[in-house]
């Protein structure tokens, strides 16, 4: 096991959490909107005055990298450089919508064949959403979406999909296939990116600090017209 710091910040929530040997030991969550720059950097000074304090060695950093928005994502990814630049730590990029997919998979029952849609706002009708099975393979990649009542209609068809995130709630009237079940108060929270970060770990998959940025930005900005992209 390893001791990793983990960032969050693609959504309203900011958040930071330190996990070592597969267990949190330090969270700190703020739910209020838009204070990322203000707060991030008392967090962050938090978590590493605790693990320098127990004279733990720092493994690796794992930032959420997308999609969200724009300026939460610039502040995370920025942050989280900066801490592996001083202290050359490893970088993990995790994708934001499988960071949403681990309390559902946690902590929700769901059936065997069941499929996952995290979705993120995006503004009207739009989300960025993907869909993945329960072990996480990916059935159908991260893309913008704009919902009606035809969207997700081969998958629902076929298997139960489950609907969450911060972009799910607005889908409620437009989506009413019966496979389609919706899990409410589902954030991409730092606590719950430590089994994906350590997974990456083992795998040895870890960004380039120089080059690495956020997903929203490198995958999405020439596709989505920009008076539709959400800049907060």
């Amino acid at each position: 096991m390893s001791c990793i710091l983990h960032i969050e910040t693609s959504t309203a929530v900011c958040s930071v959490a330190v996990s070592e040997d597969g267990q949190h030991i330090f969270v700190r969550e703020d739910f209020q909107g838009s204070s990322h720059a203000t707060l991030l950097g008392g967090f962050v000074d938090e978590a590493l005055s605790l693990v320098d304090s127990h004279a733990v060695p720092l493994d690796a950093v794992a930032v959420s990298c997308g999609p969200g928005s724009y300026t939460g994502l610039r502040i995370g990814v920025s942050m989280a450089k900066g801490i592996c630049y001083a202290r050359e730590t490893p970088l993990i990029g995790l994708p934001t919508l499988e960071v949403l997919t681990v309390p559902v998979l946690l902590y929700h029952e769901l059936s065997d064949d069941a499929l996952l849609c995290p979705m993120i706002d995006a503004r009207r009708m739009e989300v960025y959403a993907a869909i993945y099975d329960r072990a996480l393979n990916v059935v159908r990649k991260t893309s913008a979406d704009i919902i009606d009542e035809q969207s997700y209609l081969d998958d629902l068809n076929e298997r139960p999909v489950y609907f969450f995130g911060n972009g799910a709630a607005k889908c409620r009237e437009k989506i009413t296939h019966p496979n389609a079940h919706f899990i409410d108060d589902i954030h991409p929270l730092a606590k719950m990116m430590f089994p994906l970060a350590e997974k990456a770990m083992a795998d040895g998959k870890f960004e380039d600090v120089a080059y690495f940025e956020p997903f929203y930005l490198k995958e999405f900005i020439t596709t989505i017209p920009k008076k539709n992209l959400k800049l907060e």
